[in-house]
């Protein structure tokens, strides 16, 4: 069974130490444990959400808020950069995405 690290109860998230594949079961290890499906094939260290996660929401992992997401992330969902923008990184993924648009 695949397996996921959960740090915190107000965790919305949980890092996998097991990589996964679309419909795997994952245990969840730490606070509140429980299970979720994998939706997608997920790598070794990424994110899963264990709680639904709305457009715009706050992404919770070790108790902090490390990003926002910029699509709804349902339970057992890969969330990554594809859908979530953090707010430890570089934090310019808009400026970016606005500059594109003005050259084009």
């Amino acid at each position: 069974m695949v397996r996921a690290l959960v740090m915190d109860r107000e965790d919305n998230v949980a890092t996998l130490i097991d990589a996964g594949k679309a419909g795997d079961r994952c245990h969840l290890k730490g606070p509140g444990g429980g299970e979720v499906i994998l939706r997608a094939d997920i790598p070794y260290g990424h994110k899963i959400a264990i709680k639904p996660i709305a457009e715009g929401g706050t992404v919770m992992k070790h108790g902090q808020d490390i990003g926002v997401t910029n699509a709804s992330i349902g339970v057992g969902e890969h969330a990554h950069v594809h859908n979530v923008e953090s707010r430890r990184g570089r934090g310019d993924k808009h400026k970016l995405q606005s500059a594109q648009a003005r050259k084009s």
